[in-house]
C-alpha cells in the first residue's frame, strides 16, 4: 500500500505543511497540489465542496507526492466512509466533544475488528493499492476537532481515544466556544490563546499530532515553535481573492483592507 507520508514526517519530528481547498475544481486543486505542501484538506463542512467535486479534486491531487485528506461536515459514518474509499488519507472531524463521539469517528475510519468501516474503496485501490483493504487501518490519519465548549471540559478523555491520531482546533468556533468572537490568528493577548496553550499540553501529553488552522504564515511559524506539528496555511480561495484584491487596489490607488474571518 502507498505508504501516507505524514506519518513519516511526525517520526523524523518535523511539521506537516497543510493547504486547505475550498474551491469545488480538479485543476484549483492541481494547482494547489504544485506548491510544496505536505498535505491538502479538502473543506466539504465549509467550503461548496460535494462529493463529485472531492472525487476529481482527489484525482488531481494524486498527480503529486502531496497527501489528500477531507474534513467531512459531520461526525457522520456514511460520508466518512465514502469520501476514505474515494482516496482520502486523513479525516478531519469537526465537533468532536467527548469520548463516545471520538470512538464514533475513529472505528467508522477503521476496517474490522479495530471499527467498523464497511469495505469497498472503490478508489483507494487505485490510489493506496491492490493490498489497501490489508494495510488502510495503519495508513489512515484520524484528527477530532476541539472546538466546543463540552470538549474542553474532556479533553483528556478525547485525546486518549484508541486509534486517535491527533486533533485540530479550529480558532474561529473554539472562540465562540469561549464565549468571543470568531476570528484566527489569535493574539497571546485574547483569552482563546491561552485555552489554545490548553489543549497543546493535552495534546503533548497523550502523544497525539496536535494541529491548528492559520491564516499566516508568520502565524503558522510561531505556532510551530509552541508545539504544533500540523499547520495549515490559508486556503485556495483567500489566495485568490487576496491575490486579486492587492492588484486592483495597486491599481486603483485604494488601501482597503480584506477584514474577512472566514477561512
Amino acid at each position: 500500500m502507498r505508504k501516507n507520508n505524514l506519518r513519516k514526517l511526525i517520526q523524523e519530528r518535523k511539521p506537516i505543511i497543510n493547504g486547505w481547498l475550498q474551491i469545488p475544481h480538479s485543476f484549483s486543486a492541481e494547482v494547489m497540489a504544485k506548491q510544496g505542501y505536505d498535505s491538502l484538506t479538502i473543506d466539504m463542512q465549509h467550503g461548496v465542496i460535494d462529493y463529485p467535486n472531492a472525487l476529481q479534486m482527489l484525482q488531481a491531487i494524486s498527480t503529486t507526492d502531496v497527501i489528500p485528506m477531507a474534513r467531512v461536515n459531520w461526525n457522520e459514518p456514511g460520508q466518512i466512509m465514502k469520501i476514505l474509499d474515494a482516496g482520502a488519507y486523513g479525516i478531519i472531524c469537526p465537533m468532536v466533544s467527548n469520548r463516545k463521539e471520538a470512538e464514533a469517528f475513529v472505528q467508522a475510519c477503521l476496517y474490522p475488528p479495530k471499527g467498523y468501516r464497511s469495505f469497498g474503496p472503490i478508489r483507494g485501490l487505485l490510489y493506496g493499492g491492490a493490498d489497501y483493504g490489508k494495510y488502510a487501518n495503519d495508513e489512515i490519519l484520524k484528527f477530532a476537532m476541539i472546538e466546543t465548549k463540552e470538549a474542553l471540559s474532556n479533553l483528556d478523555e478525547i485525546m486518549s481515544t484508541e486509534g486517535l491520531d491527533g486533533i485540530y482546533i479550529g480558532p474561529a468556533d473554539l472562540s465562540l466556544a469561549v464565549g468571543s468572537e470568531p476570528s484566527f490568528d489569535i493574539p497571546e493577548s485574547s483569552p482563546v490563546f491561552k485555552v489554545i496553550l490548553e489543549i497543546l499540553e493535552h495534546a503533548k501529553k497523550n502523544n497525539i499530532i496536535p494541529g491548528i488552522h492559520n491564516m499566516s504564515p508568520e502565524y503558522a511559524e510561531k505556532m510551530i515553535k509552541l508545539g504544533f506539528k500540523l499547520v495549515t496555511v490559508g486556503a485556495d480561495q483567500r489566495y485568490m481573492s487576496a491575490g486579486a484584491k492587492a492588484a486592483v487596489d495597486k491599481i486603483k490607488k485604494t488601501s482597503s483592507k480584506d477584514s474577512s474571518k472566514t477561512y
